[in-house]
Order: structure tokens, then C-alpha cells, then sequence
């Protein structure tokens, strides 16, 4: 029986590794066993950082919701409250760039929340 090659298969793999290693530092970049364990940290650090993104992007969201309200006497818990209490169902994301975009429709937002609250 004949011998399968092998250097297909790994050949391939050094290259997916070192195609993802691509635009390291130093050996990172070209030393399949250190670009092996610098991938796989890089990896984890994407993972964790697609859940910290989100959660920067609500904080983010939040202040600009909180200076807008200041602006019309409001602080931002009054301001939540009060369009939950008048039944307004809008995420921070929408009301974030509401209060950047149109400050006249988040202004009736605003009269609203005050109204109920």
C-alpha cells in the first residue's frame, strides 16, 4: 500500500495560521509555533472584544441621552422613567441619535416623558 502524503494537510494549516498572523511583529508573523499561540491569544482578545463593544456602545449611547436630557431640565433616569411611565418604547440607540440628529422630535420625546412623569 502506498503512503499518503502528508505535507498537504499541514501545509494548509501553516498557511491559514500564518494568513491570520498576518501584520504581526517579529517571529509572531513567521515562526509557525509562536504565530500558533499568537494567533489563538489574538482569538480570545476578538471574542471578548465583540462583548465589550457592545457594552461601550450602550455607555456611549447613555451620555449622549444624559446631555441631551440636561439640556431640558431632565436627568436621564427622569427622562427613562418617564417614557416607560407614557409607554414609549424606544431602545438607547434610536433615542441616542435622536438627541444628535433631530433635537426638535427629541424634545417632544422629552415633553412627553415630563407629561407622564
Amino acid at each position: 500500500m502506498s503512503k499518503a502524503p502528508r505535507s498537504v494537510a499541514s501545509r494548509l494549516r501553516r498557511k491559514r495560521v500564518f494568513k491570520q498572523a498576518k501584520g504581526f511583529y517579529g517571529r509572531r508573523k513567521n515562526n509557525i509555533t509562536t504565530a500558533n499561540a499568537a494567533v489563538d491569544r489574538s482569538m480570545q482578545h476578538a471574542y471578548i472584544g465583540r462583548k465589550l463593544k457592545k457594552r461601550n456602545f450602550r455607555a456611549l449611547w447613555i451620555q449622549r441621552i444624559n446631555a441631551a436630557a440636561r439640556e431640558h431640565g431632565l436627568t436621564y433616569s427622569r427622562l427613562i422613567n418617564g417614557l416607560s411611565s407614557a409607554g414609549v418604547e424606544i431602545d438607547r440607540k434610536i433615542l441616542a441619535d435622536l438627541a444628535v440628529r433631530d433635537p426638535d422630535g427629541f424634545k417632544a420625546l422629552v415633553d412627553r416623558a415630563v407629561s407622564a412623569g
